[in-house]
C-alpha cells in the first residue's frame, strides 16, 4: 500500500512546467503572478519570511482547521517594495529580495550581500496530476540539516528524505521514512542560512542532490505547492522564525526534565514499587516511572488489569509520596468488542467517532488488543471525547501520558503472525465533513493530533499543574503538544552514536524536547555501552531509560557496582544542572531555540563544525564530546574559536584547536566556553527535594578577548501555570574582565515570582567565591585576579 503513495499511477501525460508571467497584481501582503492557467502567489509575512504558492489550475486551496499555528494575517504587516524590469519582478524587504523571471517564472532570493539562495533551476515549479514539485540549485558550500527525525549523518546532502509516518521498527543508518514527518529543511553556508518549510501534510519528499549533485528537489501530492522561505544570517534566526510559524512548546514541569525510568513492561504494581524502592535505597535520583502496555486489561485502552494492577490509585499515591510521578502509555487502537460492555468502544460506535472507508464500512486492523478500530483525531469533537477519557487517570494522580503506536502502527492480522503493515485506505474520509479531507492528506497528522488531544486533555483535567506528554509520531509543530522520543532503537553502539545527529536535527526542526531510549530498547546493553549511554543521556533534553520485553533488565544497578556508580554520578550531574536546563527550556518556549545543539548552531561560520555530529552543545555554554564507540579511553576533540575550560580539571584551551582528551569509562569529556554562567542546584533524589536553600552560580573567566558575556537565569515554581500570568523571575548576569579583576554584575530580579529564602553563592571557577542572601536586589561582585 505504501508504494501507492510513493508513485503516482503510470500514465503518459507529460509534466507541466510553469509558463511565463503574463500579468501581476498586489493585494495587501501578497503579489499574484498570472502565468496562464497556473498562478504563483508570493506573500511577504515578515522581513525574513515569504510564502510561495503555486496553483496549477489557478484556484487556491482553503485553509485547513489543522493548519500551522501562524496564518498569514497573524503576522505584523511588513513593508516591501515592488519593482519591475523587462526581465524580472523584484519584491524587496529590509532583509531579502525575491526575484521572479518573466519568461519562465523561475524564482530566486537575494540576501543583503547580493548572494543568491533558494534559487530555482529549470524546470522550476512543475506538476503532473496531483504531484507538484520544485527544483532549486545547490550553491557552493551549502549543507543540509533538519527534516525532523532522520538516521545516518548530521549533514544530509546527497540523500533522500521522505515524509510519511511509519512504524519504523528495526530502523538503521539507511532508513528513510520514520515515525515523524517534518518537511522542514535548513540550508547553511558561511554567513548565510535559510529554511524551507514545505507546507503539505500529504506525502512529500526532498531529494538533496542524490539524483543530481547540482540541485535539490521537493515534491508533494495534493495538487498545490505551498512553501515558506525563511532567511537568516545564522541558524538561530531561521529556527526562531520557523517556530513562530509552526508553534513553540509550552514550559514543561521541572520534574519532567529529571530522570525517567521505563520498561516494557513492569508487569505488576509490586514490581513497580520494588523499582521505586531500589532507586531510593541506592540514592539514584529519579522523578518519573512509566507504565507500558501491561498495566491494562488485555491491552484495552483506558483500563487497568484487575489483578496485577488491582489498586492503581494506591500505587500512584505511594509513588507520589516517594517523590515519583507516574506516566501511563495510551495507544490509539480500541479493541473491537461489541456486546462486551467496554465503554470506550461503545462510546466510539454510538457517536460514530471511528475511521471508516469510503463506503462507510468500519475500518479495522490488528494491534496489541487484537482486532482494533481507530478514532478519527482530525475531528475536534473526537479529540475532545478522547481527551475526556483521560479523566479517570488524572483523578488518581497520573501526571503524564505516553502516546505510542500512533503513526498509526497496524497489521493486517493478529500480532505474532506474519503480517503486513497497513493503514487507513487512501480515500477514507477524515476530519470535519465540510473540509472533505481524505487519509491521503492527513495520514502524517494522525499521531500529531492524538498528541494534541492528550495535551489539551491533561491541561483540562489537571488545571492546577503542568503535565508531561510524550509521543512517537508527529508532524511539523509537534513540539507545541508533546515531547518526542526516537522510537524503538537497539542496544548497539551505532545507535548510541546515531542518537546525537537524530536529536540535533529534531532540535533544528523546531522540536526541542527530545530523547532516545537510554541503553537501547531492543537487545541487551553491555556494561560499557550502558555507562556510556547514560553519560550521553545526561545531555538529552528527555532523559529516559527504557528497554523491551524479553531483554535483561536495564536499570542502572543491573550492570555491576562500577556502572551503577557511573550512572549515579551522571544522573546527579543532570540534577545539578537542572537550573541551567530549565532556563534552556524557557528559551525554547520563547524563541524556539533547541536545547541540544550541533556545533554549527553556535559556530555557523566555522565550516569544520558542519559535519561534526558526535560533539554537541547543551545550550550556549556546555560542549560535550561523549564516547560512542567501545574500548575508547582517549579521543580527539575539536574546540571551536574561543577559550574553553575542561569541566573536570579546569584546564583551559584556546580554539580553534584539536586536543586529545582523556576519557576513561568514568568520564565524558565536557567543556565550558569562556564567560559561561551556569546556575546549579543541590542534588536531591527528585526535583524539589532539598533544593530551596542554596543557589550556586558558577562563572568561568571571559578569557583573553575580555568581551563581556550575559546570561538570563529563569525561575518559577516549576509546577503550576502561574508563569503564564507573570509568576516567574529572571535574573541577568553580566560578566566582564579587566586587567586585575573579574566583575560579575547581577541585575535586579524581574517578574512576580519570589524564590524561597536562600543563600546565593557565585563562584568564578579557579578564582574565588562570594555568597550573599539572595534578596533579588542588584549587586556587583568583584573578584581580584
Amino acid at each position: 500500500m505504501l508504494e501507492n503513495f510513493r508513485q503516482l499511477p503510470r500514465n503518459d501525460r507529460p509534466v507541466s512546467v510553469l509558463g511565463g508571467v503574463r500579468s501581476l497584481h498586489t493585494h495587501g501582503r501578497h503579489v499574484d503572478f498570472d502565468c496562464g492557467e497556473a498562478k504563483i502567489r508570493v506573500g511577504v509575512l515578515a522581513p525574513n519570511l515569504v510564502r510561495v504558492r503555486l496553483s496549477p489550475d489557478g484556484q487556491w486551496k482553503p485553509r485547513r482547521s489543522w493548519a500551522i499555528a501562524a496564518e498569514d494575517e497573524s503576522w505584523t504587516p511588513t513593508g516591501f517594495e515592488l519593482s519591475e524590469t523587462p526581465e524580472e519582478i523584484a519584491i524587496a524587504t529590509e532583509c531579502m529580495e525575491v526575484r521572479v523571471r518573466r519568461e519562465s517564472g523561475l524564482l530566486a532570493c537575494i540576501d543583503p550581500q547580493g548572494r543568491e539562495f533558494a534559487r530555482d533551476l529549470a524546470p522550476g515549479m512543475h506538476w503532473r496530476d496531483r504531484r507538484v514539485a520544485a527544483v532549486k540549485a545547490i550553491e557552493a558550500q551549502e549543507c543540509f540539516y533538519g527534516l525532523g527525525q532522520r538516521t545516518g549523518l548530521l549533514e544530509k546532502r546527497g540523500t533522500v528524505a521522505t515524509n510519511w509516518t511509519v512504524d519504523s521498527l528495526d530502523y538503521d543508518l539507511l532508513t528513510d521514512e520514520m515515525y515523524q514527518a517534518i518537511p522542514f529543511l535548513m540550508v547553511l553556508r558561511p554567513g548565510l542560512t535559510y529554511g524551507i518549510f514545505l507546507n503539505s501534510t500529504y506525502w512529500s519528499r526532498f531529494d538533496l542532490g542524490e539524483a543530481d549533485p547540482n540541485c535539490w528537489r521537493m515534491e508533494t501530492d495534493g495538487g498545490e505547492l505551498d512553501y515558506y522561505i525563511i532567511y537568516g544570517s545564522q541558524p538561530s534566526a531561521v529556527v526562531a522564525t520557523y517556530t513562530q510559524l509552526t508553534g513553540r512548546p509550552p514550559l514543561p514541569p521541572k520534574w519532567a526534565i529529571g530522570y525517567h525510568q521505563s520498561r516494557w513492561s513492569y508487569e505488576s504494581q509490586d514490581e513497580v514499587r520494588a523499582i521505586a524502592r531500589e532507586f531510593r535505597d541506592r540514592r539514584i535520583p529519579c522523578d518519573v516511572i512509566h507504565l507500558d502496555i501491561d498495566y491494562m486489561r488485555g491491552y484495552r485502552v483506558f483500563t487497568w488489569h484487575p489483578h496485577r494492577f488491582s489498586d492503581p490509585a494506591a500505587l500512584v499515591a505511594d509513588l507520589r509520596a516517594e517523590g515519583f510521578k507516574t506516566v501511563t502509555i495510551v495507544d490509539p487502537g480500541i479493541k473491537y468488542e461489541p456486546d462486551a460492555d467496554y465503554e470506550v468502544f461503545d462510546g466510539a460506535i454510538a457517536s460514530d467517532y471511528l475511521v471508516r472507508d469510503r463506503s462507510g464500512k468500519l475500518f479495522h486492523g490488528y494491534v496489541w488488543p487484537d482486532k482494533a478500530v481507530f478514532p478519527d483525531f482530525v475531528r475536534p469533537e473526537v479529540r475532545q471525547w478522547w481527551g475526556d477519557l483521560h479523566q479517570p487517570l488524572t483523578e488518581i494522580g497520573i501526571a503524564g501520558i505516553w502516546n505510542d503506536m500512533n503513526e498509526p502502527a497496524i497489521a493486517d492480522r493478529p500480532f505474532g503472525d506474519p503480517g503486513t503493515k497497513i493503514w487507513f485506505p487512501e480515500d477514507a474520509p477524515q476530519g470535519p465533513p465540510e473540509e472533505g479531507a481524505t487519509h491521503a492528506e492527513v495520514h502524517n497528522l494522525y499521531g500529531h493530533l492524538m498528541a494534541r488531544s492528550s495535551s489539551e486533555a491533561m491541561e483540562r483535567h489537571r488545571p492546577e499543574a503542568r503535565s508531561f506528554v510524550l509521543t512517537r509520531s508527529g508532524y511539523a509543530g509537534i513540539g507545541r503538544w508533546s515531547a518526542v522520543w526516537m522510537g524503538d532503537n537497539q542496544s548497539r553502539w551505532e545507535y548510541l552514536e546515531m542518537s546525537l545527529p537524530m536529536l540535533c536535527n529534531m532540535g533544528l526542526s523546531g522540536v526541542p524536547f527530545v530523547g532516545c531510549d537510554i541503553g537501547g530498547f531492543f537487545g541487551n546493553a553491555t556494561p560499557e555501552l550502558f555507562a556510556r549511554w547514560m553519560q550521553v543521556g545526561m545531555l538529552y533534553p528527555l532523559m529516559r531509560g527504557h528497554s523491551a520485553l524479553g531483554t535483561r533488565s536495564h536499570e542502572p544497578w543491573c550492570f555491576g557496582d562500577r556502572v551503577e556508580q557511573i550512572c549515579r554520578e551522571f544522573i546527579e550531574l543532570r540534577y545539578r544542572l537542572l537550573p541551567y536546563f530549565y532556563t534552556l527550556f524557557w528559551e525554547a518556549t520563547t524563541a524556539g531555540t533547541p536545547i541540544l545543539r550541533p556545533l554549527l548552531y553556535e559556530f555557523p561560520d566555522d565550516e569544520q563544525t558542519y559535519t561534526i555530529a558526535d560533539r554537541v552543545m547543551v545550550g550556549p555554554w556546555l560542549m560535550a564530546a561523549p564516547v560512542c564507540r567501545p574500548g575508547v579511553s582517549t579521543q580527539a576533540v575539536y574546540l571551536p574559536a574561543g577559550v574553553w575550560y575542561d569541566w573536570w580539571t579546569g584546564q583551559h584551551y584556546r580554539g580553534p584547536t584539536q586536543i586529545l582528551a582523556e576519557a576513561p569509562l568514568e568520564r565524558m569529556p565536557l567543556y565550558v566556553r569562556a564567560g559561561a554562567v551556569i546556575p546549579l542546584a543541590q542534588v536531591g533524589q527528585f526535583v524539589g527535594e532539598g533544593a530551596g536553600d542554596r543557589l550556586t552560580v558558577n562563572v568561568w573567566p571571559p578569557g583573553e578577548s575580555g568581551l563581556p558575556t550575559t546570561f538570563i537565569h529563569y525561575e518559577d515554581d516549576g509546577e503550576s501555570f502561574g508563569y503564564r500570568e507573570g509568576d516567574w523571575a529572571t535574573t541577568t548576569y553580566r560578566v566582564r574582565q579587566g586587567d586585575r579583576e573579574i566583575v560579575v554584575e547581577i541585575g535586579e530580579r524581574q517578574g512576580h515570582w519570589t524564590p524561597p529564602s536562600r543563600e546565593a553563592v557565585v563562584e568564578v571557577v579557579g578564582i574565588g567565591r562570594q555568597s550573599f542572601e539572595d534578596d533579588g536586589r542588584s549587586r556587583s561582585l568583584v573578584f581580584p585576579l
